[in-house]
């Protein structure tokens, strides 16, 4: 046996490295700061201090860095900038992550029934597994961001609610309804009377001089009619009790007063003397407008352009509509009566 190629194979196999152990299990870490540059070492190191996912997650900034330099005090382990960074930017986006799904979580629960009916309007299915396979898909972020949208909007009424109390001087106030009053009555109690209703009108006229005046002085174009501009404008002056929901709701009774005032004072009465409602009283002023109409050959739009103080409102769409029905109902009377007078026997 030769001893020198003995000691060179001894020599050989004890050159020999060992296998490396078993890779420790790092608890998620792994997963976590794959994406962040974290070498696979410092998270085997944080592991072996005890951290977890969960663990990190729930620490705090300032905590955070006494584990990092716990680390390296512990392990005198050389901790590099971009990791230090990386961490505390893997545990924001975790804490992101965690965020979404637990508000998807919690819209697909509010979701359940609403999202499986408008899924069934769109002809699919209404599983609720189905429902979660599609949360990935244009359709269901669809539903999702309807939903918030109406919950961004329940959070805005209730704003507006809050700013509408009763508590504050620049807040607005609830104003008093409506009733029925003759001419020159003053409603009693926590009530407005109609004079107040057709003063209002008048207030409109006088906003839409002063948005105009302000246009003309800007270069800007005038609005001929009172539009959103000039409500902004009236709420903006203080006016809150000016609003284009009530102001367009009536527009027909004030049309009625400009143009028959006697017909239109001789209604007030006899609906204050019955007790009847102001809706009531509403509906009654569209018949002799209508008559109206009829008097001036049907065209309710030159009735009011033609009018000064009716010409900067719109005409509502009712009475516009009624006026067709009766103008074609009064065409077909007519001509029957016509067809029936050509074939009377003499």
């Amino acid at each position: 046996m030769d001893p020198d190629g003995f000691s060179a194979s001894m020599f050989k196999w004890g050159s020999l490295t060992p296998p490396p152990p078993p890779p420790r299990e790092l608890g998620g870490l792994e997963e976590l700061f794959q994406a962040y540059g974290i070498r696979y070492f410092t998270a085997a190191k944080i592991a072996e201090l005890g951290f977890t996912v969960n663990t990190l997650l729930d620490m705090r900034d300032e905590e955070l860095d006494d584990m990092m330099n716990s680390l390296c005090q512990i392990f005198r382990w050389d901790l590099l900038v971009g990791e230090r960074y990386g961490i505390r930017a893997a545990v924001r986006a975790e804490r992101r992550r965690h965020l979404l799904s637990a508000d998807a979580s919690h819209v697909l629960d509010a979701l359940s029934q609403e999202g499986r009916k408008i899924m069934c309007g769109f002809g699919w299915g209404v599983g609720l597994s189905e429902e979660k396979e599609a949360a990935g898909s244009g359709v269901w972020e669809m539903v999702v961001a309807k939903q918030r949208r109406r919950s961004r909007m329940a959070s805005m009424d209730e704003d507006d609610a809050d700013e509408t109390g009763d508590d504050g001087g620049n807040e607005r106030q609830r104003e008093h309804p409506f009733i029925v009053t003759e001419p020159g009555e003053v409603a009693r109690g926590k009530k407005n009377g109609l004079d107040y209703l057709f003063h209002l009108y008048e207030q409109c006229r006088d906003f839409l001089i002063q948005v105009q005046n302000i246009a003309k002085d800007g270069g800007e174009k005038c609005p001929t009619k009172v539009t959103n501009q000039v409500f902004r404008y009236a709420k903006k002056a203080g006016a809150n009790y000016i609003n284009k929901p009530k102001m367009r709701h009536y527009v027909h009774c004030y049309a009625l007063h400009c143009l028959d005032e006697e017909t239109s004072n001789a209604l007030r009465r006899a609906f204050k003397e019955r007790g009847e409602n102001v809706g009531a009283w509403r509906q009654a002023c569209y018949k002799p407008l209508v008559a109206v109409a009829a008097r001036q050959g049907w065209d309710i739009d030159a009735i009011f352009n033609a009018h000064p103080r009716l010409s900067i409102w719109y005409v509502p769409t009712k009475l516009r509509q009624l006026c067709h029905a009766e103008r074609s109902s009064a065409a077909a009377s007519s001509s029957i009566t016509a067809a029936g007078v050509d074939h009377l026997p003499f």
